[in-house]
């Protein structure tokens, strides 16, 4: 009777198993949250971002009367309103604005979290630090800064600036007003990449003191979306503060806004 050489070669099934005092355990994988949990922070982070709209909107003399708004043309509504007629500005979204929308979203974002994924509380209420302190409130207060301060010196930053002289030509026109706005452009991306950066380190500095998480949580592309309405102000600060332009952005700032509640609604400890 022939026997079968053993190849030692062949892996084991044992290798897919990290030791643990000697047993084999099979290594905890991290499959994030469910599709439930998901769907439940988009739809509590969306609601108390609407939330805080509605009020904005009644704050700015818009209607929450549902017969005046049946009445009232799509166009006019507060969130697609983009032109000013009849005595009736469309709806402004500065800086407080932006604090009470992700205000808003957070909180339907971590109650819908506390409802579905309850185990998980610490790490969102870290996610809600992250995203109100870092993502929003530090950032939107340097690049505000930098709008004001702008504003106060704009006629001498745009008198620096190299101009050519334009005949008459809508082209050399054009090109002396981007030649102008140049500043206000720079000095707002360098006011953002400082305030997420600045927002960055402000929270992994609390959650240190205040959870003990030694583990720094790095910028991710999610921590972008709060920050929208930056390109409305650079388009402000180049002179256009009332157009379509900027008016239409700020339309989609309420929607981008809704990102911090949803990122703090399915955050989970890490395995």
């Amino acid at each position: 009777m022939n026997i079968t050489a053993v190849n030692f070669n062949t892996p084991q099934r044992f290798n897919q198993f990290q030791s643990v005092e000697g047993l084999g355990v099979p290594k905890a994988q991290n499959k994030g949250p469910s599709k439930k949990i998901k769907y439940a922070a988009a739809t509590g982070s969306f609601i108390g971002m609407s939330t805080a709209l509605a009020h904005i909107a009644k704050r700015q003399g818009f209607s929450l009367n549902p017969k005046v708004i049946k009445n009232t043309p799509i166009k006019d509504w507060a969130i697609f309103k983009i032109k000013n007629n009849n005595g009736k500005a469309p709806l402004m979204i500065e800086e407080k604005e932006i604090l009470e929308l992700a205000t808003g979203s957070v909180a339907g974002g971590w109650l819908a979290g506390a409802m579905t994924d309850s185990k998980n509380m610490k790490a969102k209420c870290r996610e809600a630090l992250t995203q109100i302190a870092g993502n929003v409130a530090v950032p939107v207060a340097f690049v505000g800064a930098t709008a004001r301060l702008y504003n106060k010196y704009e006629n001498q930053i745009k008198s620096v600036m190299p101009q050519v002289k334009t005949h008459g030509k809508k082209s050399l026109k054009m090109l002396n007003k981007f030649s102008q706005g140049l500043p206000a452009i720079a000095m707002t991306g360098v006011a953002l990449a400082a305030g997420i950066k600045a927002g960055s380190a402000v929270t992994n500095f609390i959650n240190e003191k205040l959870f003990g998480q030694k583990k720094h949580r790095d910028i991710k592309a999610s921590d972008f979306a709060p920050h929208v309405d930056d390109l409305c102000l650079a388009i402000t600060l180049m002179g256009s503060k009332d157009s379509a332009i900027a008016n239409t952005i700020t339309r989609s700032v309420p929607l981008f806004l809704t990102v911090p509640g949803y990122q703090v609604g399915k955050a989970q400890e890490p395995v």
